[in-house]
């Protein structure tokens, strides 16, 4: 392979592909690919990462955090509020329940729901993206 191939980028050097010369020079900074994937985070992180992500990929979900935002609700309240059937609205409470989205409490004969600290930030972090980009920023 040419001087000029790898500088681009292009083919092999030493049965690695070659990357551009900037690359690897931040990447010798680092350790090389295996420093830069020590820093990784741990999987289980990573996990949780994503069903928060997972959790708030869905419409519902979403109002049911904003409601929650605004007062502790039961379940009845929550269903008459989205118009969600009670099989469906179970599992979005379980998947906001499995994120740490929400926890809820017995009382009574009733489970009330809360959104937790975490809830709140994931919300408030929303509301910064989505006036920010109102705005044209």
């Amino acid at each position: 392979m040419t001087r000029k191939a790898r500088e681009r980028g292009v083919g092999e050097v030493g049965g690695q592909p070659a990357v551009p010369a900037d690359i690897a020079e931040s990447l010798r900074r680092w350790g090389g690919i295996e420093g830069l994937v020590s820093i990784l985070p741990p999987a289980s992180a990573l996990d949780a990462l994503q069903g928060m992500h997972q959790a708030c990929s869905d419409a519902v979900r979403l109002k049911i955090l904003f409601l929650l935002e605004k007062q502790p609700l039961c379940v009845c309240v929550i269903k008459n509020a989205t118009g969600v059937a009670d099989s469906r609205l179970s599992y979005h409470i379980q998947v906001l329940k499995k994120a740490g989205l929400i926890g809820g409490n017995q009382q009574g004969n009733y489970i009330i729901y809360r959104i937790t600290p975490l809830g709140k930030k994931i919300l408030k972090d929303g509301r910064k993206y989505l006036f920010s980009r109102e705005d044209g920023e």
